[in-house]
């Protein structure tokens, strides 16, 4: 007769099964057929690794898709963290008036969001309109199909990944902690800097995770705002696909992009405890 641990293991077990059968027919099986793909070259099994690490258009790609997943996050968690420490001074309807705000844009097709964005950013658009009717530029500017619409856009569609991990973090933060520090005479400023600021960091950094591994995969915003000079590894992986017909080297290609994903995570895993910093009270 089993007993009530084993029982409960068995349970557990039970129900992990239709999820680990999920994952093993949806993404074990064809990533062990891509990296298959990616030894089938006939110059050598690791030729066309050897290819994409050699050349240095396709390692600058690389460079240029974490120099912008490194601008983007820094940029959305600058953002982010304003935004969540407001949240939690809301309460009742203002709160969730703001929590709607934060979610809503994750509700909305990615394609949806970029093409609005498209019609915001154009040459003679409504954000082009009001730099040039207020003064700030003397022509309109050319925000399309540079980095700099593809960062607007980034990070718009990433903001929110950065929001809700600070926020589930500020919200376990005793506010007792702050009314000692004022007790004993700290200024505001010291307070936030000393007390504030380092208990929140792991919201920080597990927002920072978050809008990084996303946008180092990124694909809409970049290929429809971004121009020529502003490729990413998804867009080249695209381009071997559908372009060149060169499938060995895009599975290369995905295996390296997949591979700085696993080892960023083995990095951050260390310093940052993403299942804590994502408890809220």
């Amino acid at each position: 007769m089993l007993t009530a641990a084993a029982s409960r293991r068995l349970v557990t077990g039970a129900l992990l099964v239709p999820t680990v059968a999920f994952l093993a027919v949806a993404f074990v099986v064809p990533v062990g057929i891509l990296l298959k793909l990616s030894l089938t070259e006939p110059a050598g099994p690791l030729s066309t690794y050897a290819d994409i690490l050699g050349s240095w258009v396709y390692t600058r790609v690389f460079r240029n898709t974490i120099v912008l997943g490194l601008m983007v996050t820094a940029i959305a968690v600058l953002l982010g963290y304003p935004t969540a420490y407001m949240l939690t001074r809301l309460k009742g309807f203002a709160l969730t008036l703001a929590v709607y705000g934060v979610l809503f844009p994750l509700w909305i097709s990615v394609l949806i969001r970029t093409f609005a964005w498209i019609l915001l950013l154009e040459k003679h658009g409504p954000v082009n309109r009001m730099l040039v009717g207020t003064g700030i530029l003397d022509a309109p500017a050319a925000f399309l199909f540079s980095n700099t619409g593809v960062l607007i856009g980034m990070v718009h569609v990433l903001l929110p990944y950065a929001i809700l991990p600070i926020y589930a973090n500020m919200l376990r933060i005793d506010s007792r902690l702050m009314l000692a520090s004022d007790g004993l005479g700290a200024s505001p400023w010291r307070t936030f800097r000393r007390v504030y600021l380092p208990l929140s960091m792991p919201g920080v950094g597990t927002g920072a995770v978050f809008v990084f591994l996303l946008s180092l995969g990124f694909f809409i915003t970049p290929a429809l705002l971004g121009g020529a000079n502003n490729m990413t590894v998804a867009m080249l992986i695209e381009n071997l696909v559908n372009d060149r017909l060169a499938w060995p080297l895009a599975a290369a290609a995905s295996f390296l992009l997949l591979a700085a994903v696993l080892a960023l995570l083995a990095v951050t895993a260390r310093f940052v405890k993403l299942d804590t910093a994502l408890e809220a009270r």
